[in-house]
């Protein structure tokens, strides 16, 4: 990618829409983003710490602290089964709110104007950024599993559903990286994402089936965690792993997950042209 030459005033001319990028043009775009985004990481490892440390510290407080009382007669093993395909969708959720903090602090540094001086696609952008993300998430649910297994979790389907779930989990957490896109670049600070994403996530995540059985809230409440999407994730990817009738979670969650995509992707994208 070569910078665009500044005119003879000093300015640097916009890449407007009518620019034509080709796919393969495109692709490559994102590959050496993805490449920049990965040195990035390098060059600061403790960006990894949430990515490393977040699935052993929840997976631990939850079976331990909560899992005796909601599984009744303080039996944590029980519980394992059940919290840990649910972290799992909650994890997706968790990494790709760091997405638009880091969209953000970019922003903030004047990183986003420079790669508007570039002939590249404003999607590239972005997409090279979820594309080392769902890197992340991998690494996240690997171990998230590895502690589930140490602590007894138990497969009782077979491996390729096991993946299924994960790659179920990965594939929702990416939808929900363009709405904390759009807040990254919608809003002014870092913080201020942190803050509404902390109001988007908290209900969403405790709201649902991820942490105990929606047969024991109030209605009003269990009508919520029936629409809610975590639910349904968290719901497929647990009769993935122990058994049952994933179908209609696993399609509820890919209609959400389209759904997701199809209204907030353009809508970031439109705002990553118009912030500069």
């Amino acid at each position: 990618m070569r910078p665009i030459a500044p005119s003879a005033d000093g300015r640097l001319p916009k890449v407007t829409g009518k620019t034509r990028i080709g796919p393969r043009a495109h692709l490559r775009h994102v590959e050496a983003l993805t490449r920049r985004n990965v040195l990035q990481i390098k060059r600061d490892p403790q960006s990894m710490f949430d990515v490393l440390l977040m699935p052993i510290i929840f997976t631990l407080l939850f079976v331990y602290v909560f899992g005796g009382a909601i599984s009744g007669q303080g039996n944590q093993a029980d519980y394992v089964n059940y919290v840990v395909p649910g972290l799992m969708a909650m994890m997706g959720m968790s990494i790709a709110m760091a997405v638009g903090t880091g969209i953000n602090d970019d922003v903030k540094k004047g990183v986003m104007d420079r790669f508007r001086s570039m002939p590249i696609a404003p999607s590239s952008v972005l997409v090279a950024k979820i594309v080392v993300e769902i890197g992340r998430m991998v690494v996240a649910m690997t171990i998230l599993l590895a502690m589930g297994f140490i602590l007894g979790l138990e497969v009782q389907t077979s491996v390729v559903h096991l993946l299924f779930a994960m790659a179920l989990s990965i594939v929702f957490g990416a939808s929900l990286m363009w709405i904390f896109i759009l807040l990254g670049l919608a809003l002014n600070t870092p913080q201020a994402v942190q803050g509404m994403a902390f109001l988007v996530l908290t209900p969403l995540q405790f709201g649902s089936s991820i942490f105990a059985k929606p047969s024991t809230m109030p209605d009003w409440l269990k009508t919520f965690t029936d629409y809610n999407p975590l639910s349904n994730l968290a719901d497929a990817a647990r009769f993935l792993i122990t058994g049952g009738d994933w179908a209609n979670s696993v399609w509820m969650t890919l209609g959400w997950t389209v759904a997701i995509t199809l209204v907030t992707a353009p809508l970031a994208i439109t705002a990553f042209r118009k912030r500069s």
